[in-house]
């Protein structure tokens, strides 16, 4: 099987090789990786795995020991480990026997098992995971090949569960031009930037897959000066923008939303919805023609980081035409730019209301920033549920994102990749591509 992918390719190639000790399956739910069992003990502070019978790739077999220390070295601050603020509740990983471990946590997290399905979360012993594929061949097109049993020897890796997988990262016009040539079984990891590519390439229908993806998608108010240091004034500016018009020039099926947290999930109450959803669009763009016209500083320029790509370009057109609509004008930058808005598109780890939250604030207000480490600190879950209302509530009070639409994500999927299937997560892995593999 090739598989081009075209976004994300090292996390894609992690997650085949050196898998954590549980994963996601093709329908994006936790199943058994390197841990073949589990159970939650002491109300749930308390995670015990049991390994299952696997080795590293020398053949030298895995112990409780190795995974417990390469699990606490992806728990140090210096590991660069971007699930890390969701994590800090786990006070320490230990071997209890050599096929036992033991993940000890000082607060209640129930989110823990799809945290730990991450890529990041990959289990690795000298840059080398326990699959389930093995690199046969590396460089920039790596031939992955499937892990054979415990009992086999390499010679047997034809024979083991699964089929070779050839993977590409390559940027999504020539993923595209591949997989309608038939040079391809499937392309992952697209996304908004690329997606106006799909309907140009000449790909059947049938074989163009979206995923119901759940994260932010939306502009974070990344500099509060001039203009954006008004609470006010970002309000105005979050309620005047067409999102509609905006999301149809990149995808006319591609549906608005005016909150950050999309459902109830771990709050104590129902996401909360901004006041400015009750008035019309020429209301909202009215009280915001006459905010940026009163504006003391003179005309008001704003700088809009984004991708690069043909969607990010329509997006762009659209956000600097609902601005120019209410007397701004807007430069558009790079992603990593110094910028007034910064584009965030990003799919939730795991369904809690507070990821979306820490993730729309960039930066937040004290009042909020105070509220959503509270939450993270809550000694138990009714209280963290509790201060996660408070602070959606404190967050929309600050102004301190606007939210567009939810994450556009989207794969081809060729006849034999009949495993694919659509998730909230966007996760597909390897492994799981073709439907009868194990």
């Amino acid at each position: 099987m090739v598989v081009s992918t075209v976004a994300d390719a090292p996390a894609i190639l992690t997650d085949a090789t050196a898998q954590g000790l549980v994963r996601f399956d093709a329908g994006g739910q936790v199943e058994p990786g390197l841990a073949e069992r589990w159970i939650v003990i002491d109300g749930g502070t308390s995670y015990i795995f049991r390994l299952r019978d696997a080795r590293w790739s020398d053949g030298r077999p895995v112990v409780a020991d190795e995974v417990a220390a390469a699990l606490r070295r992806r728990l140090r601050p210096a590991a660069n480990n971007p699930l890390l603020p969701y994590l800090s509740a786990v006070d320490d990983v230990v071997a209890m026997t050599p096929q036992v471990i033991e993940v000890r946590l000082s607060r209640q997290r129930p989110e823990l098992l799809r945290l730990f399905a991450q890529p990041d979360m990959g289990i690795v012993r000298g840059g080398l995971g326990t699959g389930p594929f093995r690199p046969a061949r590396t460089g920039p097109s790596p031939l992955l090949r499937p892990v054979p049993p415990p009992a086999a020897s390499d010679d047997d890796a034809d024979d083991a569960p699964g089929r070779p997988v050839r993977l590409i990262a390559e940027r999504a016009s020539r993923a595209l031009v591949r997989f309608a040539a038939g040079r391809s079984d499937a392309v992952a990891g697209g996304g908004f930037a690329d997606w106006p590519l799909v309907a140009l390439a000449g790909v059947p229908a049938r074989d163009v897959r979206r995923d119901p993806a759940a994260g932010l998608f939306g502009l974070a108010i990344a500099r509060r000066t001039g203009f954006l240091a008004d609470t006010y004034n970002r309000r105005v500016l979050s309620a005047a923008l067409d999102r509609a018009a905006i999301l149809s020039a990149v995808a006319p099926d591609w549906e608005a939303v005016d909150r950050i947290v999309p459902d109830l999930l771990d709050s104590s109450a129902p996401p909360v919805v901004p006041e400015w959803s009750l008035l019309t669009l020429d209301q909202r763009r009215t009280a915001a023609r006459a905010r940026v016209a009163a504006w003391p500083g003179g005309p008001v320029t704003l700088d809009v980081a984004l991708p690069g790509g043909p969607g990010a370009n329509l997006l762009w057109g659209g956000i600097a035409a609902s601005l120019r609509r209410i007397g701004i004008a807007a430069r558009r930058v790079g992603a990593d730019a110094p910028a007034d808005l910064r584009l965030v598109d990003a799919v939730a780890p795991y369904d809690s209301a507070r990821w979306y939250l820490a993730t729309a604030c960039r930066p937040c207000g004290t009042p909020a920033a105070a509220a959503l480490a509270a939450a993270r600190d809550a000694p138990t879950v009714a209280e963290r549920a509790r201060l996660i209302a408070e602070t959606d509530r404190l967050v929309d009070a600050d102004a301190a994102f606007i939210p567009l639409a939810r994450p556009l994500r989207w794969s081809l999927a060729g006849r034999r990749a009949t495993g694919w299937q659509a998730n909230p997560r966007a996760a597909h892995p390897l492994n799981r591509l073709i439907a009868d593999t194990n």
